[in-house]
């Protein structure tokens, strides 16, 4: 039998049958019930069609963590829009280019980013695109203004929306990633999408979801939409800090959450007493994505919470594979089985299928309307093999069809003919205690190729040394065959990480083959 909430999910349904849930129990800018959430989205629909918005547009948002966020997400998503956020740590430059690149309409924005709007680089785009700051930035047009001269009544002739992202550029120069609009009402369409959060086991009207990464980046928006679609109320950080997090999962008994590996791994470094100073019985489904987990850290983060963390593999272009718990535990390391409606394929560089166990470039099939890189004509054929595309990964399946992912190909270190793959590495390096972040990457050699070099953030109180270096290579080398490890260590403050807890290793990379006087 059916649970009776399968028929009546969604934001718009739930604000219809239960007004006064409450849809966001924390954040910087308040609480919210789903009724006064749905009104906000209907009042800004009414606010950008009154500028002129035709279904299809692009709205761009540079936002922080916040109800603001969600509330451009929603109206997008019942007029037809493409919702588009942005990544808060851009410079000019780059919004530049991607608020014109992408044909945005609008660029909703606030305060704390006048920096961004007062520079000279946005001067292009502003023939295109209407600037509207939720709060006062001089040159701009005031959103909170033009939204008080409408209602908060639903709008007539709602069409479904959908989002519209650009990868984080780790590897390259960001890729727009859009798909065509679905048709459909986007009440329907979003009871729908609960689905997407029942995946995960998310249930209907239990407990909350903690928000603690940012609200910009892709997989973040699937899943506080897909718990907001079952009625979990958010808890939104306005960024992460690991003891706020484990008072929080306290204080709101938080049921879900989307997390990152370098989350994990800040939450470990917390001292034992801290780590056992909260009550964290409450949760029951923390997936995380987005970036490698290693092993070991994956495995204490079980140990402590219990088996409530689930993983999934896969990016905005299409989600592949999910790893439940138990499953993981019965295989560790893996990143899942491919999720209904996908398949996966393991090739060689000639595009010939590998046997299990076999490493080679992974290729995702699905049944979901194929997406395109936007006005990269180029970058999307080469994605694409035989009707599936890549991401990039090197990975194996095994016997049983669960996936196992080694490394980015593009990471991939050749040093005396033989691959070297990084994430390997930093994986046994991340055990050290006194290894906060670290990057493993190949610099120029003229004998060898490449040289394996790691790039280390330590831990807080441990002070940078030859001794220390040396003791990280020993460290590696009990552990792993020698040609595998670092002929050297560098040591730097911090590392440069997306919100989403990738690293930027190209950077890293191109600083040292730069300095070197190599091509990168």
């Amino acid at each position: 039998m059916r649970h009776p909430w399968d028929r009546r999910l969604g934001v718009w349904w739930i604000a219809e049958d239960h007004p006064d849930q409450v849809a966001i129990l924390a954040s910087p800018s308040g609480t919210r019930t789903f009724a006064e959430l749905a009104g906000g989205a209907h009042q800004l629909v009414h606010a950008l069609r009154s500028i002129g918005l035709q279904p299809g547009a692009v709205v761009a948002a540079m936002l922080a963590n916040g109800v603001e966020m969600i509330e451009c997400s929603l109206a997008c998503q019942e007029a037809g829009w493409y919702f588009l956020p942005l990544n808060t740590f851009l410079t000019a430059p780059e919004v530049a280019r991607i608020v014109a690149h992408s044909g945005s309409s609008v660029l909703v924005t606030q305060a704390q980013y006048a920096h961004i709007v007062a520079a000279p680089e946005l001067d292009a785009v502003r023939g295109d695109t209407v600037v509207l700051s939720i709060d006062d930035i001089p040159g701009t047009d005031s959103l909170a203004e033009l939204r008080s001269r409408f209602p908060t009544a639903e709008p007539p002739d709602r069409l479904t929306g959908s989002l519209f992202t650009y990868t984080s550029g780790t590897t390259g120069q960001p890729k727009g990633i859009r798909r065509p609009i679905p048709p459909g009402d986007p009440t329907v369409t979003a009871n729908e999408s609960a689905l997407f959060g029942r995946a995960f086991d998310f249930r209907p009207f239990d407990g909350s979801h903690l928000v603690s990464t940012a609200m910009y980046h892709g997989g973040s928006h699937s899943f506080y939409m897909g718990a907001l679609n079952v009625g979990q109320g958010l808890v939104i950080m306005p960024k992460f800090d690991p003891e706020e997090t484990l008072r929080l999962i306290e204080r709101f008994r938080v049921t879900t959450a989307y997390m990152v590996p370098t989350q994990f791994h800040r939450l470990l470094r917390l001292p034992s007493d801290v780590r056992a100073r909260y009550n964290l019985s409450s949760l029951h489904s923390v997936v995380h994505a987005a970036a490698p987990c290693p092993r070991d850290v994956k495995q204490q983060m079980l140990d402590w919470w219990g088996p409530v963390i689930w993983e999934t593999y896969g990016g905005m272009e299409s989600p592949a594979t999910i790893a439940k718990p138990w499953r993981w535990l019965e295989k560790p390391g893996t990143v899942g089985r491919a999720i209904r409606g996908v398949t996966l394929a393991v090739l060689d560089d000639e595009g010939q299928a590998l046997a299990n166990g076999q490493p080679g470039l992974i290729y995702i099939g699905t049944d979901r309307p194929p997406f395109a890189y936007h006005g990269d004509e180029e970058g999307t054929s080469k994605a694409f093999h035989g009707g599936r595309f890549t991401l990039g990964d090197v990975g194996y399946l095994d016997d049983d069809g669960y996936l196992f992912i080694i490394d980015r190909a593009k990471d991939m270190i050749i040093t005396g003919g033989v691959n070297v793959y990084p994430q390997e590495v930093e994986a046994v390096l991340l055990a050290d205690p006194r290894v906060l972040d670290v990057a493993v990457i190949g610099v120029p050699d003229e004998d060898w190729g490449e040289q394996i070099k790691a790039v280390v953030q330590l831990t807080p109180g441990v002070e940078p040394s030859p001794t220390v270096a040396a003791d990280l290579i020993r460290h590696c080398r009990e552990r792993l065959a020698a040609y595998k490890c670092p002929r050297s260590v560098d040591f730097r403050e911090d590392l440069p990480r997306t919100d989403a807890g990738k690293l930027y290793k190209r950077q890293i990379r191109d600083e040292y083959w730069q300095a070197m006087g190599r091509a990168v």
